[in-house]
């Protein structure tokens, strides 16, 4: 890998600030991560790709429902901390979703589970076009990322928003103390959400716009309120035909 991805970029100052507190904090443990974990299937005996595994939280969660888990990320230090969490109860690897996943073999996986990975690539295509290889038919692959009009909200803080494009911005992020890091993602209209979807031959079975728990009302009441009027993220599985 000569070339650092826009993932590896973001975090690898940061990795260890954001390992301890996502499992804990409210926009990942109480917002995204349920409604993710809720489009799973058994994944009991299955083998299956954490697609951008991070620290490593939904690769504990996968073994622990019985999955025969492959967890790969472009950051070193996340690969590191993963392969620490889980030891040799699954093959941690580093891998970039925007280069082939060589090390996968055709139709060998049951399910992709990609979360919160996909806002720091720009084109989806060759991404899901890997994804829809390495599934078995009936296969599925599940993902969340930034939600268009949530994004498209947000970005308007720090560029000028054309709705229709995908487009690079900048932005801090809050709620992972000080300083506040500097995070480098893409927001993206609709269609370049599902297109690549489409053309690579998946059939999209549900796409969740999940709402705050009760629980993250108790943690964050402000944005509780705000996540009930303005969404923050979109889940979405999708089936390879067979």
């Amino acid at each position: 890998m000569a070339d650092k991805s826009i993932g590896e970029e973001n975090y690898e100052s940061f990795a260890e600030r954001y390992a301890q507190m996502l499992a804990t904090k409210p926009h990942n443990a109480l917002y995204e991560r349920p409604a993710t974990l809720s489009l799973l299937p058994d994944v009991a005996g299955q083998p299956v790709l954490d697609a951008g595994c991070g620290p490593g939280i939904y690769a504990e969660i996968l073994l622990e429902r019985g999955a025969d888990l492959t967890a790969i990320d472009v950051t070193p230090a996340f690969v590191e901390m993963t392969q620490q969490r889980v030891g040799q109860r699954a093959r941690v690897l580093r891998a970039d979703l925007t280069q082939p996943l060589d090390f996968a073999q055709d139709g060998e996986f049951s399910v992709v589970l990609c979360p919160l990975v996909l806002d720091y690539i720009e084109d989806w295509t060759p991404t899901f076009a890997e994804f829809f290889r390495v599934l078995r038919p009936g296969g599925m692959l599940i993902f969340s990322c930034g939600h268009p009009l949530g994004d498209w909200f947000f970005a308007q803080r720090y560029i000028e928003v054309s709705y229709f494009e995908t487009q690079q911005f900048s932005a801090e992020w809050s709620g992972f103390g000080e300083p506040k890091p500097v995070m480098t993602s893409y927001r993206r209209p609709i269609n370049a959400m599902l297109d690549p979807l489409l053309v690579n031959g998946f059939r999209l079975d549900k796409l969740l716009e999940p709402l705050p728990t009760e629980a993250f009302k108790a943690a964050d009441p402000e944005r509780y309120e705000r996540l009930h009027k303005q969404p923050g993220f979109v889940c979405v599985r999708a089936v390879k035909p067979g």
